[in-house]
């Protein structure tokens, strides 16, 4: 048996364990078997079709984002993890709050409230920076709590859940501000504080929130097996280390789920219904950030000009033919 520093997710390898970590080494993944397992997209596809679901040209967007997001992460992931630099380590989780922050008020919510973007921000990245930062000191046992080979892959998975937690939390609230107008400024009419008027909306788009992870943390170990351990266990890691980790991954995820869903949900709240205790509706907008209303009169005009280029095309074909015809019938007609 072999130590390894104070490691938790290494600490110790057996003999069995570098016998299946060999046995790994012997069968390398090449970007081919990539492309073996994308043709399980078919599936969805047929799917897509068969019940005229549209999901086509999603499906297709995600899929080739998938490969090129994961080859790109993998290429920076392997300069972060040689340079072992604090502040490389900090600017790129800064680079991932970033681009979460636009992926949930930018891309995931329909509806957007004043100041959206600037909360959404701080609340991701505040509460996944206290609750990583804590949790990779002390709870996974790193001297270096930013050490990149942790704590890196530790705040991708709190941020990746904190996302779509804030993104259900903001637009189930923004949903229930606008459909249930008449409700909310009749409590404030009767002397309801901001508060006591939007508290059962802010209740209920935390409770949808924490939902996802609570009930994950139920099933867990149980009847999923979570992607994380799979891979630590398809790695060569022991197998019990790859169980603590999960544990305390898991802790971590609810946590900063809902410091983030809930800082997120008061700033909703307290901007939607202001110190004078009036519904602000004209601070929630539905229409879509001008760079992604310009990506979809760009497609829409992509797509313009390819139908009319088929269309011209058709045109001449048809004329060819109709010509051909023409000189066939005069050469027959004398004959």
């Amino acid at each position: 048996m072999v130590f390894i520093g104070n490691d938790p997710l290494l600490s110790y390898q057996d003999d069995t364990c570098r016998r299946d970590s060999s046995k790994i080494d012997d069968n390398p993944l090449e970007w081919y078997h990539v492309g073996i397992a994308s043709t399980f997209i078919i599936i969805n596809s047929v799917i897509s079709i068969s019940f005229g679901l549209n999901l086509g040209t999603s499906l297709f967007v995600s899929a080739v984002r998938c490969v090129v997001q994961l080859t790109l992460m993998g290429l920076v992931l392997e300069d972060v993890f040689k340079a072992q630099n604090p502040y490389i380590v900090f600017a790129m989780i800064f680079v991932l709050v970033f681009l979460g922050a636009n992926e949930i008020v930018l891309n995931k919510s329909k509806k957007r409230h004043a100041g959206m973007y600037l909360s959404v921000l701080l609340s991701l990245g505040v509460s996944t920076m206290i609750i990583g930062t804590i949790g990779s000191r002390f709870s996974l046992n790193q001297g270096k709590f930013w050490d990149p080979r942790i704590f890196v892959p530790t705040m991708g998975m709190l941020l990746g859940n904190g996302m779509s937690a804030i993104a259900v939390a903001t637009s189930y609230a923004l949903n229930q501000l606008s459909e249930q107008k008449e409700m909310i400024e009749m409590y404030l009419s009767f002397g309801a504080s901001r508060w006591e008027a939007g508290r059962p909306v802010a209740v209920e788009a935390i409770r949808l929130a924490m939902l996802p992870t609570i009930n994950a943390m139920s099933i867990i170990g149980l009847i999923a097996i979570p992607g994380m351990m799979t891979g630590q266990i398809i790695g060569g890691a022991p197998i019990m280390d790859a169980v603590k980790y999960q544990q305390i991954i898991m802790f971590m995820i609810s946590a900063s789920t809902a410091l983030g869903v809930l800082s997120s949900i008061f700033v909703c709240m307290f901007t939607c219904i202001d110190n004078s205790h009036r519904l602000r509706n004209d601070r929630i907008s539905s229409s879509k950030p001008w760079i992604f209303a310009k990506k979809d009169e760009f497609l829409n005009n992509i797509k313009r000009g390819i139908i009319g280029l088929k269309n011209i095309l058709l045109c001449c074909f048809i004329k060819k033919v109709d010509v051909e015809e023409e000189s066939l019938g005069l050469l027959s007609s004398r004959n």
